[in-house]
């Protein structure tokens, strides 16, 4: 089951029952302010290492707040998501690529410069904010970690050992992403790569093409945009590896 608190706060300071957690200001002008919650109320409170308790306010005020950690409802759950490296996109459209992508259970956020992308500032910040609210949200117990921007020559140059990268190719020289996970040389850790707006450049899919950790699968018959490949892949992907069968446990 799931935790069934619907106020719930990601701090990821340690977790342990019996002990005192702080709050940083934002988050106690959310639960005063915002929630009208004041000392003795209950919230949720998790991060990935400690899992999910059961808290009460002690005390919340401008500058911070006193949570005291009662009881655990949901332990530390184990393996991580995959990663989704994706070129930036204009503002509003990035922020609902990594609110839905953490919603789906993406692991790490990995924005990439390829030869296409439109130059555009990504706002870290900004985004590791808008990934919090998600997971809090969407009871999540961990949030994506989320990196900063870089170019995709370096991306693959530095690329760890033992994960594969999953290339979407929209020029459809790709296989089928089932056809994919179903390679049993396929290895459990991955990372789906998607293209900007007018997609990858044909000496970019040659260099990847040549990479022993690379995977290159199709988008399907149509074209979509490029936060709608980002999502569709992670689901896609989510399904077929068996995240949609896990239930909610607590």
């Amino acid at each position: 089951m799931a935790s069934g608190w619907k106020t719930r706060l990601y701090v990821p300071a340690g977790l342990a029952a019996g002990s005192e957690v702080a709050i940083d200001g934002a988050q106690s002008h959310r639960l005063r302010t915002v929630l009208r919650l004041a000392a003795g109320a209950t919230v949720a409170v998790f991060n990935p290492g400690d899992g999910e308790f059961l808290c009460r306010v002690v005390d919340l005020s401008r500058g911070g707040g006193r949570l005291a950690v009662e009881r655990l409802l949901r332990p530390p759950e184990t393996g991580c998501g995959p990663w989704l490296a994706f070129a930036p996109l204009k503002r509003a459209r990035l922020d609902w690529l990594i609110e839905k992508a953490t919603e789906l259970g993406a692991g790490a956020l990995l924005p990439v410069w390829t030869e296409r992308t439109q130059p555009e500032r990504v706002n870290l910040e900004r985004l590791r904010a808008v990934a919090v609210a998600a997971a809090e949200q969407s009871e999540r117990l961990s949030v994506p970690e989320i990196r900063a921007p870089e170019r995709l020559d370096r991306l693959v140059a530095d690329w760890p050992a033992g994960r594969r990268l999953v290339v979407c190719d929209e020029s459809g020289a790709g296989v089928p992403i089932a056809a994919a996970l179903a390679d049993s040389a396929l290895p459990g850790s991955i990372a789906l790569l998607i293209g900007p707006e007018g997609g990858f450049t044909e000496t970019e899919l040659d260099a990847l093409g040549k990479l022993a950790f690379v995977t290159r699968i199709g988008l399907g018959p149509r074209v979509l945009r490029a936060e709608t490949a980002s999502l569709a892949a992670l689901a896609v992907f989510q399904a077929v590896a068996g995240d949609w069968r896990r239930t909610r446990s607590g």
